[in-house]
């Protein structure tokens, strides 16, 4: 069994105007199809309007589909007994943590999702030291959140559904509010929840680079999958048919660079992928030359 499973998933919502008499109807999902395995780190990419912040409030049972069904762990999102369940096996991540943190303190904040759960006291202290701990946020314990950088706060939120212990957590363009140096701490706590704790990540995300490493990446464009594949497979389809492009996903510097050079007849082995692979062959093959 697959750890989530959705199938066939359309979601359409109705929006009323001014002066209308009937709601217009407006589809957001469409026929949306796929599988995730536990432990699996997987990036779900789109630009803003594709629907994939729709589908990630979808995997934790935030919105229920109009069509098709969400398994999470053989649990359905569209049954209501089935709620908290899912909620204690799949967190999620919002991409601005101020609307997540709400404790004075950090210990506080992280506190909070257990303490709903109805977890003992001695084993919230027990959580929290191991949520603080795997973000590297322990030295923050007693500070107010209002003081942390960006990524501090972020990770602080991450540590909050840490704290709950899901077996996964979706994480919604967790950077997008980030500069670099928050965006390399936040990337680094989830990859190593992902690798140490087997925790099942979805990330979120318009910015290509940031799930270069993921186990397999979806590609969503006008609320359907349109692309799926590993990152190697992505990059040789985009390279190819410019694809990632033309559904509203900038490639990366180093990938663009490589996808110029090829077109421009220059003979770059396939599974050169990066900056600093292509480096090194371009400084190989200039020593042999």
């Amino acid at each position: 069994m697959n750890f989530i499973e959705a199938l066939n998933v359309i979601f359409k919502y109705k929006t009323y105007s001014e002066n209308q008499e009937t709601p217009e109807e407006k589809t957001v999902l469409k026929d949306v199809s796929f599988s995730i395995n536990q432990g699996d780190f997987v990036g779900i990419l789109g630009h803003n309007g594709s629907g994939k912040s729709t589908l990630a409030r979808h995997l934790t049972a935030l919105l229920k589909p109009s069509g098709g069904a969400v398994y999470i762990k053989g649990m359905d999102t569209s049954n209501p007994k089935e709620t908290i369940a899912i909620r204690k096996t799949a967190g999620i991540v919002f991409q601005n943590p101020d609307n997540q943190i709400i404790g004075n303190i950090v210990e506080e904040d992280v506190a909070f999702g257990p303490e709903n759960l109805g977890v003992p006291t001695e084993e919230i202290w027990e959580r929290i030291a191991m949520a603080l701990e795997a973000t590297g946020m322990t030295a923050y314990r007693e500070s107010s959140p209002g003081a942390l950088s960006g990524g501090q706060k972020q990770k602080v939120a991450i540590s909050g559904i840490l704290a709950m212990e899901p077996e996964c957590i979706v994480l919604d363009e967790p950077t997008a509010m980030l500069d670099p140096s928050g965006r390399r701490e936040v990337l680094e706590a989830i990859h190593r929840l992902n690798k140490e704790k087997n925790i099942t990540i979805i990330y979120i995300t318009h910015h290509i680079d940031e799930v270069e490493n993921a186990d397999y990446l979806y590609v969503m464009n006008q609320g359907e999958l349109v692309l799926q594949g590993t990152p190697d497979e992505i990059w040789k389809e985009s390279e190819t048919s410019e694809k990632l492009e033309q559904y509203g996903i900038p490639l990366p510097f180093d990938k663009k660079l490589i996808q110029l050079l090829r077109n421009g007849g220059m003979k770059i082995p396939d599974d050169i992928r990066s900056e600093q692979m292509l480096l090194d062959y371009l400084t190989d093959k200039l020593e042999i030359d």
